[in-house]
């Protein structure tokens, strides 16, 4: 490990930032070096845009990959290297806003009784039944989930942030079974392939894509399911506020874009064009 990067592990980790933020960080930079072939320290503004033009034009990346990369370099350069020119010359790009994919209730059934692998399936309907991000699913522990008062405990959440969310009787039974069925010590859902883990993150993704088809092969992801959890809560009549609060939002200008997509708050307003029934 490099000096440079070991440095910036030490300035991330003394702002307590996820661990999961400090790899994508220091992935982000060892990929900007990887492209000049040269320290970041040897490196300014210029290569910076040129780099950032290189992720648009030659690698195609999303706009979230885009920003994740943003953020790296911004903190590289004001916290660890403390340059002397702004960092305020690496631009953020705005992000389209699209609005989420949402499956009806029976779509959502087809996916979950599509998924083969027991454990991902159950882990899918945690995903759908809670509510959670596919990372805090899979970082649930045994202890996590309370029966007694029917309330699973999401242990530092994005943001660090812990949460209580409520635990389906349904999603119960299935959780018991699972126990059962694996003799689960410490983690809830462990992995296939390493003692003493849980499972990754990318091996429930792929179990769920795989089970897209049932559905038209529409663009179903592991946060597909906490979409349709959040547009289905405030269809049955959910107050805005108690999804924020179980989505664990910070703000509820983000749990608002939900209220664009729930069919109640579409389809219940006539269109105007139901005045002109006599047209011919």
């Amino acid at each position: 490990m490099t000096p440079l990067r070991q440095r910036m592990i030490e300035d991330m980790k003394v702002r307590n930032l996820a661990a999961t933020t400090i790899d994508s960080y220091v992935r982000e930079v060892a990929a900007f070096a990887r492209y000049f072939k040269r320290s970041p320290e040897q490196l300014g503004p210029e290569e910076v845009r040129e780099y950032q033009v290189h992720l648009v034009n030659e690698r195609k990346f999303s706009w979230g990959g885009f920003n994740k990369a943003v953020c790296a370099l911004r903190f590289l350069y004001r916290n660890t290297l403390d340059t002397d020119w702004s960092v305020e010359r690496i631009p953020y790009a705005k992000r389209p806003k699209k609005l989420p994919l949402v499956l009806s209730q029976d779509e959502v059934r087809a996916v979950l009784e599509a998924i083969e692998d027991p454990q991902n399936r159950v882990i899918a309907m945690t995903l759908y039944g809670a509510g959670l991000r596919i990372g805090e699913a899979v970082h649930l522990r045994v202890a996590d989930v309370d029966s007694k008062r029917m309330m699973i405990h999401v242990v530092e959440g994005k943001g660090r942030k812990d949460r209580l969310v409520m635990l389906s009787q349904v999603l119960l039974t299935h959780l018991r079974r699972h126990h059962r069925r694996h003799r689960l010590r410490r983690w809830l859902f462990p992995s296939p392939q390493r003692l003493n883990t849980h499972v990754s993150k990318h091996h429930v993704s792929a179990a769920i894509a795989a089970a897209r088809h049932v559905v038209d092969d529409k663009p179903v992801t592991s946060h597909t399911f906490r979409h349709c959890f959040a547009t289905h809560l405030l269809e049955a009549g959910t107050d805005l506020r108690t999804v924020q609060a179980l989505l664990g939002h910070s703000s509820i200008t983000t749990t608002a874009i939900y209220m664009h997509v729930t069919r109640k708050h579409i389809t219940g307003v006539e269109s105007p064009l139901e005045a002109l029934r006599n047209l011919s």
